[in-house]
């Protein structure tokens, strides 16, 4: 299914579409050296904003939860780059630990868990799940509406405290599933003889986006002159507010001052690519996911008015955590749509593969509106049909290849800047 641009694709994304088709050698080199020197996150989802005028990801994921999104006829592609993701860490692997997000109750979470433990066990891996919740103490299953039977057991750390598993179950590597909002647990610290994937520090409890997208301006820039674009083009501008209290109003003024200078230097950008349409920023929690305390802004003055209502959704994300740190970031109009409601690219990664993706569709969101929010629905984007192999006989902007190549550039982008980003938040760098 290719989705509909409500402006067809014109002006600066033609050419950029037009430089990246031309450079797909370099580009796919590039990447290749670059995976040399840095090792990808272990899976990935990028959430992309495609504007007609501007493509750049918004939001990265290091502990995907949307597998079940994908298309069916990517899986031989997902177990292909899971098996190459494996044997990096464990080559003769033969147990994985899969820990998944404490919320049980969410069938279509569950169903994203179901469909990891059939990619991971065609890659010839005995996969069983170990919960943090405390209150499964013994196995439990759950069954989801297709008649799969998942069963959560405690997780148990060996009598030397060096290793973590289940009864009777010790597994080589332990992969999350959860990104550690309510904080890193005592029984996952201090492991010294299993791989953990992602590390800890991949998790919202010391990850910030706002050093997620340091990293990724770095790899823009450098990706911009390899193809000869303006960095802008695939970058959000973004700022940072520290030490906020939406509840007593402390940080406002820090906050509508960086509104204010961003607005400006993106309507700036607009006037020299002659665009008409009204710039915004977004206004996010700078740890946190599942699209919690998020406010789209177009005059500082909306932040100082702040009603009771808006201040409470801002000030709390996922666990209950209360929001200190905020990222201002460049807001990206979408405007596709799928069947009149607007709609955003997700693509999926594991290791440096693109394995595949979908549209986050929301019919009751604007174009420039955060679509990560109850009432979305998603519709798989078509990989499957060898549309991640760009079409160079094509005209620019006439065809869903070619589209797609161009979403999985800038997703892996967005991965390579997550892969930075790891190494220079590691707590433990390795001494070479």
């Amino acid at each position: 299914m290719v989705p509909h641009l409500v402006t067809a694709l014109n002006g600066p994304l033609l050419d950029l579409e037009k430089k990246i088709l031309d450079a797909t050698p370099a580009i796919e080199r590039w990447f290749r050296l670059e995976w040399q020197e840095h090792t990808p996150p272990f899976y990935c989802s990028v959430d992309l904003r495609n504007s007609g005028f501007k493509l750049a990801p918004v939001d990265t994921n290091l502990f995907p939860g949307g597998f079940n999104n994908l298309a069916t006829e990517m899986l031989p592609l997902a177990v292909q780059a899971a098996m190459a993701a494996i044997e990096k860490y464990c080559p003769d692997a033969k147990n994985l630990l899969l820990i998944p997000e404490r919320h049980t109750r969410n069938t279509f979470y569950l169903q994203n868990v179901a469909r990891l433990i059939q990619i991971f066990r065609q890659t010839g891996l005995n996969v069983r799940l170990g919960t943090l919740a405390e209150d499964v103490t013994a196995p439990t299953p759950i069954e989801l509406p297709d008649g799969t039977v998942l069963m959560l057991e405690p997780l148990e750390r060996t009598h030397n405290g060096r290793r973590v598993g289940l009864k009777n179950f010790d597994p080589c590597t332990i992969l999350l599933n959860n990104d550690l909002s309510a904080g890193i647990p005592a029984i996952l610290a201090d492991l010294h003889e299993q791989t953990l994937l992602p590390p800890l520090h991949a998790g919202w409890a010391v990850r910030r986006k706002t050093n997620h997208f340091d990293a990724y301006n770095d790899v823009a820039k450098k990706f911009a002159k390899l193809v000869d674009i303006d960095p802008w083009m695939i970058n959000p501008y973004f700022g940072k507010c520290s030490n906020i209290n939406f509840h007593e109003r402390i940080g406002e003024d820090c906050l509508a001052a960086n509104v204010d200078t961003l607005l400006a230097k993106i309507r700036k950008k607009y006037k020299e690519y002659g665009i008409k349409d009204k710039p915004f920023v977004i206004v996010k929690a700078d740890a946190g996911t599942y699209g919690m305390g998020i406010m789209t802004v177009t005059d500082a003055s909306e932040i100082v008015g702040l009603n009771r209502k808006q201040r409470n959704k801002m000030s709390v994300v996922k666990e209950g955590l209360e929001v200190s740190d905020v990222i201002i970031q460049e807001g990206v109009h979408s405007f596709e749509n799928i069947n009149e409601a607007v709609a955003e690219p997700v693509v999926y990664m594991i290791d440096r593969y693109v394995v595949g993706g979908f549209y986050r569709v929301h019919a009751e969101r604007g174009i420039n509106e955060n679509l990560n929010a109850p009432g979305a629905h998603f519709v798989p984007l078509a990989f499957e049909q060898q549309h991640s192999l760009p079409d160079l006989s094509a005209k620019p902007g006439t065809t869903s290849p070619n589209r797609f190549y161009m979403y999985g550039v800038v997703a892996r982008l967005a991965l390579l800047a997550a892969s930075l980003e790891l190494e220079r938040t590691d707590p433990n760098p390795e001494v070479y």
